[in-house]
């Protein structure tokens, strides 16, 4: 029950590639992450509690490295490289407090999700704190253009979750609108997290543009093999459960061309799971097994090494050196995650 694809010495070229990535920010991201922890300081106590037990949760900060990776390749020497890479981090946790309460999860990376040990109230308005600090700090930076693409970003998520929750359990669910969903709610983040590097370094427009095509293609290939994740045996080496996906009804890619390519019987079985308090105990199995006949974990991955190849590209403008490799190198990590 899982995906198969090429393992070995190109998912150790890919680990190598997040530990370059790590090393290259080292120092920022420590002075990033003590930034943040002073930022989250709070009158009242559950605000600081709640918010760093997520912070501490063992996450990647991807997003924050890519910010000051790319910020380092377009020669940023300027004093805002904590505030962007912090503001940044925090619409992010702001957004996962957010949809751990919609999706009604209980683990995040193994972990007690805040909303479980918490409450859902308690999460929500922690994560409106988080985004009230992301906000404050793009007016410290003063730059007008970096806070209308992080706003911006910040509506197209939300519209993004909409949509998602819009569309939970209506199979007749395109790849058009699934592309549109993960490109709003995960993809935004990334492009204006790489975008903004450009604008505060002052960059020529071609290049701010470049950044922000590498972000949206890097994101939805990261996303496209998070929900591939969701039916694979590897899902649990992220320290989430397998299905978690499939048990709330979210139509992700695997569901959308398993349904497509499936007999009349499996579409009659895609209709039924898909609908709230229908599922049975071995429908999951069942799901995957699907999956795998009609090549719709391997066609999601195909898919997302497509757009991983687009964000390479997009890196082409920019000349050699550690910085420009280092972000291509971590597009292999994304999609080596699928191993």
């Amino acid at each position: 029950m899982g995906v198969v694809v090429a393992f070995g010495e190109e998912e150790a070229d890919a680990n190598r590639a997040f530990l370059a990535l790590r090393e290259l920010v080292a120092g920022e991201m420590a002075q990033t992450d003590e930034f943040i922890l002073s930022r989250m300081q709070s009158q009242v106590n559950m605000i600081p509690e709640l918010a760093g037990h997520l912070i501490r949760s063992g996450g990647k900060r991807l997003r924050p490295m890519l910010t000051l990776a790319a910020m380092k390749m377009c020669g940023y020497e300027g004093e805002h490289q904590v505030r962007l890479a912090s503001s940044v981090e925090f619409l992010h946790t702001a957004t996962l407090l957010h949809d751990d309460v919609v999706d009604e999860s209980s683990l995040r990376r193994g972990i007690a999700t805040a909303n479980e040990l918490w409450g859902n109230s308690a999460s929500v308005l922690v994560g409106d704190f988080l985004l009230s600090r992301a906000f404050q700090l793009m007016v410290e930076i003063g730059c007008l253009r970096i806070l209308e693409i992080l706003s911006q970003a910040a509506g197209v998520i939300v519209e993004g979750e909409v949509l998602q929750l819009e569309r939970s359990g209506d199979i007749a669910t395109t790849e058009d609108t699934y592309l549109r969903i993960i490109t709003a709610k995960t993809a935004t983040l990334f492009a204006a997290a790489c975008q903004a590097a450009a604008v505060i370094a002052g960059r020529p427009k071609a290049e701010e543009e470049a950044l922000e095509s590498y972000g949206k293609n890097l994101g939805i290939a990261f996303q496209l093999v998070d929900d591939a994740l969701d039916y694979s045996a590897a899902q649990a080496s992220f320290g989430k459960t397998i299905g978690d996906d499939f048990r709330e009804g979210k139509i992700t890619l695997p569901v959308v061309l398993s349904y497509r390519r499936g007999s009349d019987h499996d579409r009659a079985f895609w209709r039924r799971v898909m609908q709230p308090g229908m599922q049975n105990a071995d429908d999951l199995a069942r799901a995957a097994q699907l999956m795998t006949q009609h090549k719709a974990l391997s066609g999601t991955i195909e898919r997302a090494r497509h757009y991983g190849a687009m964000a390479q590209d997009a890196l082409a403008i920019f000349p050699d050196g550690q910085e420009k490799a280092v972000l291509s190198g971590i597009v292999d990590f994304c999609i080596s995650r699928a191993h």
